[in-house]
């Protein structure tokens, strides 16, 4: 009797084992279920998008309500691991049961905010009730750890280093800061296997020698200064490799692979050399998206599908040679690129590329922002690229004029036809009573304050504010306002703002 028992339980386990063996191979033979899994992640991501949260510019006491219902969530775990300079907590939320730990950290940088906002997405994912047996699996493979807004005070004023003026990214050595030596401690009581580095890159960047923006960016951080290959880091590139290819579903040739050069104050090339698996991922540029909605989306996507194929494991059996395959990010966009535009310089006729790039200015509570624009760059940009590109040729850029009526008030200058006064080269409004304070102008007319003089020629010059008209054959055609063309007929536009000028 004793026999058959030993038998049967031999001949259960041996079973057991088989069908994990068989289901692992399928898996791992079969991308196309993975690629319908992906598939559905993406076709779904509005039932899970935390709709809370809905801009860049997210604060901490906004992400309290969102981890706080966690902790009374079965099968979930938040603990206050840290504090920031000004006493803000940090916590790690926990879920699954898994030997392989998997470490998410989010927004180092305060003015990185677009995997904090996918973090509570995936959260949302993993507490529905929607792909039950998917979620069995990494919850049974994997325990999860996600550790939203490590710099909780640089987000409440929307910059990149911390109270101290520390970019906590390069204190991992000298851990000067407290938000740092959270990260370090949380990492190694973890001796996580896997580490994913969150952050927004600038939206100029390119992949190499293309229009395309590097929408997403990876990278598997260099160890050391030789940038050897250990079994830690090959996996994390064989997670990357696997990611771009799910990217490419959305966002076709818009993938890029950040540089590997060995910084030693960096947390993720130090916890490439301590072990854990580190992920770099990087948000940048996506056209029309300027709150980075579909990149969190990319991120949510991108995120689950590394954490799946972490958790089956079908990621061993990716070849490594793909990830050198992945183009390395450049620096090559412009918001605005004029090529081949007629300039008129003292009597002479010249043609000049011109780069315009529009920057972000925070109004003083942080929540909102409003565009000045600068010509960046100018001369040949053949190797250059835009976001919105126009061929000029045939086109003069010619000089705007000031409004002769003086407007008494802002309620006067919104009843203005901004359009019909473009027509006719008028760029520049004088209005009365402008609070210094207020930099934008809600209509595409440059507002004047009453010290402003107008310029008596047109320059165009690196540093200069683009406002002008492109003319063809005496008629205005296109206005640039603040760096934003205008089709004045049609008037097509993805105009924000103007100035408001001194």
């Amino acid at each position: 009797m004793k026999l058959y028992i030993l038998f049967v339980s031999f001949i259960m386990s041996l079973s057991a084992s088989c069908q994990s063996k068989m289901a692992e191979t399928t898996l791992k033979e079969n991308p196309e279920k993975q690629a319908d899994i992906t598939s559905a992640l993406y076709d779904t991501y509005d039932t899970y998008k935390e709709s809370s949260l809905a801009k860049r510019r997210i604060k901490h006491h906004e992400i309290q309500p969102l981890i706080a219902k966690f902790k009374a969530k079965e099968g979930y775990a938040v603990t206050k691991v840290g504090e920031s300079i000004e006493g803000r907590p940090l916590s790690l939320i926990s879920v699954g049961s898994g030997a392989t730990n998997v470490f998410l950290w989010s927004q180092m940088h305060g003015d990185e905010p677009t995997a904090t906002q996918a973090i509570f997405d995936i959260l949302n994912f993993l507490d529905s009730k929607d792909f039950q047996k998917e979620k069995a699996s990494i919850l049974r493979n994997l325990t999860l750890h996600f550790l939203p807004m490590l710099n909780p005070d640089g987000a409440e004023v929307y910059t990149r280093r911390n109270t101290l003026g520390i970019d906590i990214n390069r204190d991992a050595l000298a851990l000067q800061s407290p938000e740092g030596r959270t990260l370090k401690r949380v990492r190694d009581s973890l001796d996580a296997d896997f580490g994913f580095n969150l952050h927004d890159q600038s939206t100029y960047y390119n992949a190499e020698r293309t229009e395309k923006p590097a929408t997403i960016s990876y990278l598997a951080p260099a160890y050391n200064y030789e940038k050897d290959i250990n079994d830690v880091r090959a996996n994390a590139m064989k997670i990357i490799v696997y990611m771009n290819k799910i990217i490419q579903n959305y966002a076709p040739g818009q993938v890029g692979r950040y540089n590997d050069d060995f910084e030693p104050r960096a947390f993720g090339d130090n916890i490439q050399k301590w072990g854990t698996s580190a992920i770099l991922i990087e948000s940048g540029g996506f056209n029309k998206d300027t709150e980075k909605q579909e990149i969190r989306k990319l991120n949510y996507v991108s995120i689950l599908s590394a954490i799946y194929t972490i958790s089956d494991k079908s990621y061993t059996e990716i070849a490594i040679a793909d990830y050198e395959k992945i183009p390395e990010n450049d620096r090559k966009l412009f918001d605005l690129k004029i090529e081949n535009l007629t300039y008129k310089l003292l009597g002479k006729e010249y043609t000049l590329d011109l780069g315009i790039q529009r920057f972000e200015n925070d109004k003083p509570n942080h929540n909102d922002f409003w565009i000045s624009s600068s010509i960046v760059e100018q001369g040949d940009l053949s190797t250059y690229y835009g976001y919105e590109t126009f061929d000029a040729k045939g086109y003069t850029a010619t000089l705007g004029k000031v409004y002769p009526h003086k407007i008494s008030s802002m309620t006067d200058f919104l009843k203005l036809d901004a359009f019909e006064l473009l027509k006719q080269g008028y760029l520049f409004v004088s209005v009365n009573g402008i609070p210094e304070k207020i930099m934008e102008s809600p209509l595409p007319l440059n507002i004047t304050r009453g010290s402003y003089k107008a310029p008596a020629n047109l320059r165009l010059a690196v540093g200069v504010n683009p406002s002008f008209f492109l003319e063809k054959n005496g008629k205005i055609m296109y206005a640039v306002v603040n760096g934003y063309l205008i089709d004045l007929q049609s008037k097509a536009t993805s105009f924000k703002n103007a100035l408001i000028l001194k």
